[in-house]
């Protein structure tokens, strides 16, 4: 089976922040461009928080919000691009805060399965080329808990537009008396990272026949994703040097 692991790789420094990472094993698949990335965040809403606990890390599934809409000037500057920071909220009780508390350094992971590609689009007898097609991000950073209400009120606000984006609700408005006491009780966290990495796998080290092959095992397939995926085979395009 090929190897589904996200290896670290960071996007591009855009300030003064510091970059950390291993590089990626397998460079055809890593995803540099910055608005693409964002976009791809901007889009999710769903990740995997992984915190300090114990003797054995802490993972929580959680929903997130990826945006900039309450950083400062001086902020934006510190962060690698794509510039934004990763919110996420909850109780002020708990898990996660206890370990943000033992802690602060954390990652998050985000990902999204366009399509498992079967060993016999291309070989007819061997397993091996059995693989999937996919996105995901990795944010590192640190975390903090949000005490400004104005922030926080910018940033649930945000959440909405994401989760509820057809309305339905009352804005948020400090002056309210119900939403100024949720909002207050509320602890809302942010992951300023520091570095973030993405890996893209959409068959950049698939060339020739194979290539083709795969295209027409998708086209013919047409199952839910598989004209999504074949979008993203695209704009991700082969490598050539992906066979060396």
């Amino acid at each position: 089976m090929q190897n589904q692991s996200q290896s670290g790789h960071d996007t591009p420094d855009s300030g003064n922040s510091k970059q950390t990472g291993t590089g990626m094993r397998r460079r055809e698949f890593q995803m540099e461009d910055s608005q693409t990335i964002r976009d791809f965040l901007l889009e999710m809403s769903f990740g995997f928080l992984a915190t300090h606990r114990d003797e054995y890390p802490g993972i929580t599934p959680i929903n997130f919000v990826f945006t900039d809409v309450a950083l400062a000037p001086s902020e934006e500057s510190r962060l690698p691009s794509p510039t934004g920071a990763l919110y996420f909220h909850g109780s002020r009780i708990g898990q996660k805060m206890r370990d943000l508390q033992r802690n602060p350094r954390a990652s998050f992971a985000v990902a999204r399965e366009f399509a498992l590609i079967p060993s016999y689009f291309t070989d007819p007898e061997l397993a091996c080329p059995a693989t999937a097609f996919f996105k995901s991000v990795i944010l590192r950073g640190t975390l903090n808990e949000v005490e400004d209400l104005e922030h926080k009120r910018l940033v649930l606000e945000e959440f909405m537009r994401k989760l509820q984006p057809e309305g339905g609700y009352l804005p948020f408005d400090l002056n309210h008396k119900e939403y100024r006491k949720n909002i207050k009780g509320v602890s809302l966290v942010r992951l300023m990272p520091t570095a973030i990495t993405a890996k893209f796998k959409f068959g950049q080290n698939r060339g020739g026949k194979e290539r083709e092959l795969t295209i027409q095992g998708l086209e013919n397939r047409n199952r839910s994703g598989d004209r999504e995926t074949l979008l993203e085979m695209q704009r991700c395009p082969y490598h050539r040097e992906a066979q060396k």
